[in-house]
């Protein structure tokens, strides 16, 4: 039976697993990215990564065919290297990935495969997830930023420059706060990332006149509009009643951006099956529900029945999704 390594190597931290031909994760590890030292230094970690994986199958009697790799950044899946990648990753833009790990690994070329993160999401719930059985789906990821994929007959639309699927970077009706359209973290304005992102939404409490006390962060500003924020001092405590309004409001607006926006692309890719992923989605009732509602108002008549399904593997779906490149 055919086995191959999965990586999804994001901002924050590298993960790997060992895949079957069906798609089952049989053996898995993660490390951080080294994000601040480099593309070489990451590379060196990533094989390490890889390197220890190939011997623990061989330890289980299983024999590594090859490697396929979700990366952070624009990845152009031809050569494997690093188009281009925001200060997430210092210094990543331009590194050779696939060509570097080859030579580290001593994998041929030919048996490494490697595309943007999101497009290995997507890909992994196209094929085993929430769209399995899809012969077309628009997978669109709500998180600290804002990114998506549309998975045809099995292969994601990955565009003439690589570029593709990033979503979070057109215009929202939305994305601005008394007439002027809110700075985008590409260096352009009054994009959807800019309103729909988890940080958005917390930038939006604030100038709600939520308390930066009561909800640090986005993660606060959810348990405030869910009622279960953290009891603080009394002067805090009599800004409560406006914080939570200022939470619900932000919620409600990035939600409503975010269907307004995946809306659009239904209506433009009339996909079989929609999934919506991300930390965002995973907040629950609380963002899905205006989201979808949002989403709904935009359709065409045609498209109204459009299935709209939460992503269902997880962290595995990277994973799942980066080995597929290479299982196909």
């Amino acid at each position: 039976m055919t086995h191959v390594i999965g990586v999804d190597l994001g901002g924050t931290k590298t993960a790997a697993g060992v895949v079957s031909s069906s798609g089952e994760v049989l053996l898995s590890d993660t490390i951080p990215t080294l994000n601040r030292a480099g593309g070489e230094a990451i590379l060196d970690a990533t094989a390490a990564l890889i390197a220890g994986l190939v011997e623990r199958a061989a330890d289980a009697g299983l024999t590594v065919s090859g490697v396929g790799v979700g990366s952070a950044g624009v990845i152009d899946a031809v050569t494997g290297s690093v188009v281009s990648a925001t200060d997430a990753i210092l210094g990543w833009a331009g590194t050779e990935l696939a060509a570097g790990l080859s030579l580290r690994l001593s994998i041929p070329s030919s048996a490494l495969r490697a595309v943007n993160d999101v497009h290995a999401h997507a890909l992994g719930e196209a094929w085993l997830g929430a769209a399995a059985g899809s012969s077309s789906s628009l997978m669109v990821a709500f998180g600290t930023g804002v990114g998506g994929s549309f998975v045809l007959n099995g292969a994601p639309l990955l565009g003439h420059r690589f570029v593709g699927g990033h979503v979070g970077h057109f215009a929202s009706p939305l994305a601005a706060f008394d007439g002027v359209p809110l700075p985008c973290v590409c260096g352009g304005s009054g994009h959807v990332e800019a309103i729909a992102s988890g940080p958005a939404i917390h930038e939006a409490y604030l100038r709600f006149g939520g308390s930066s006390v009561l909800a640090a962060d986005t993660r606060g500003v959810f348990a405030l509009a869910s009622g279960f924020a953290e009891k603080h001092d009394a002067g805090a405590a009599a800004n409560s009643a406006a914080s939570r309004t200022a939470a619900s409001r932000a919620i409600e607006l990035g939600a409503s951006a975010a269907g307004q926006a995946v809306g659009g692309l239904i209506n433009i890719l009339d996909p079989e099956t929609v999934v919506i992923s991300g930390g965002l989605a995973d907040a629950g009732e609380l963002w899905l529900k205006p989201m979808e509602a949002a989403l709904r108002q935009e359709l065409l008549a045609p498209l109204a029945a459009v299935p709209v399904v939460p992503a269902t593997l997880g962290n595995t779906a990277a994973i799942v999704g980066a080995a597929k490149l290479v299982l196909s």
